[in-house]
């Protein structure tokens, strides 16, 4: 109980925790832009939701008053768009939100010692690449 106990209370269980909350925040802001936004302007082209794009595959197709496929097969294409939206949307979020200020943040806090080991670890690099080449020709 002890381990467990402290993996529970260590720090990357309670960050998860917390990117989790607000990684299901984020998806509902997401999804109410693609609702509120993303379909009244395909709403101009055609229907006002991309949920009601659909093609019948086997027929007749009918819909019940409530909505439901009452008769035939439908592919529900309108709604595997909206996902693929809300996907790219969120997607593009996170990285120019998240990930690429973090880049330019980490960036900018590389030390000197930093440098020097990424050189040094360059330079390792290469001297195996050289003793590769001659063993290869010797």
């Amino acid at each position: 109980m002890k381990g467990f106990k402290e993996f529970l209370f260590r720090g990357n269980i309670i960050d998860l925790a917390i990117a989790v909350v607000i990684g299901a925040a984020f998806t509902n802001v997401i999804n109410a832009f693609v609702k509120g936004v993303i379909n009244p302007v395909v709403g101009l082209f055609g229907t006002g939701d991309l949920a009601s794009y659909r093609s019948c595959l086997k027929g007749p197709c009918a819909l019940a008053a409530n909505g439901t496929v009452s008769s035939g097969i439908y592919i529900l294409w309108g709604e595997v768009l909206s996902a693929l939206l809300q996907f790219i949307i969120t997607a593009a979020v996170v990285y120019f939100v998240f990930v690429l200020p973090m880049l330019h943040y980490m960036a900018k806090r590389r030390t000197p010692q930093q440098e020097v080991l990424a050189a040094e670890a360059q330079e390792v690099a290469l001297l195996t690449e050289i003793r590769d080449a001659l063993v290869r020709q010797g």
